[in-house]
């Protein structure tokens, strides 16, 4: 019997090589990741954040350990913010976020704004994260979710502004409206 064609080629070698060596590209790849809020800075609107999944990693023993990422300072928050207008949220520790990883490093431009050069030359790193608020797990879904008006509201419902076709709803113990008096 002849030798597989495969096997002369050395064509099983160059798989496992090239498979050890996207798994390893992967593993040091960051795209997105769940986090928890650990602390908020409103003057920088940046938070610290813990990755919630943690890694399994394999060392040089080749032994399992599950391993947590270590916390994420200084991320930017991401809130609905465009044409001179924002809508605040007020952060809190346990907060659950989305971390978004930069294709690119962005402290030149977090620092200065406008176009910038990289500072550094690295891609989807740790230290580039973004925080999308509003993510949240199952445990934290908001309880009479309404499917019927659009609602800023606190978690639990009980405070919150509705807005439907041709309604506008508000639940407050209390309602204070400031602003000059009308002069007709």
């Amino acid at each position: 019997m002849g030798v597989p064609i495969s096997e002369r080629l050395g064509k099983g070698n160059n798989e496992e090589f090239y498979r050890r060596m996207l798994e390893n590209f992967a593993s040091n790849l960051r795209v997105a990741a769940p986090g928890i809020i650990q602390e908020f800075n409103p003057v920088t609107q940046t938070v610290s954040v813990q990755v919630a999944i943690r890694e399994k990693i394999i060392d040089p023993d080749m032994l399992q350990h599950w391993v947590e990422i270590p916390l994420l300072l200084d991320v930017p928050i991401i809130i609905p913010r465009a044409g001179g207008f924002a809508l605040t949220l007020p952060v809190k520790p346990g907060d659950e976020c989305l971390v978004i990883f930069a294709d690119s490093c962005i402290d030149a431009w977090f620092s200065s704004g406008g176009v910038q050069n990289q500072i550094e030359r690295r891609r989807h790193d740790l230290s580039d994260g973004f925080a999308l608020l509003g993510v949240w797990s199952q445990p934290r879904t908001l309880q009479d979710y309404s499917m019927s008006s659009v609602q800023i509201r606190t978690d639990d419902g009980a405070t919150r502004i509705s807005m439907s076709p041709g309604e506008i709803d508000i639940v407050a113990s209390v309602v204070k409206i400031n602003g000059v008096p009308w002069r007709n």
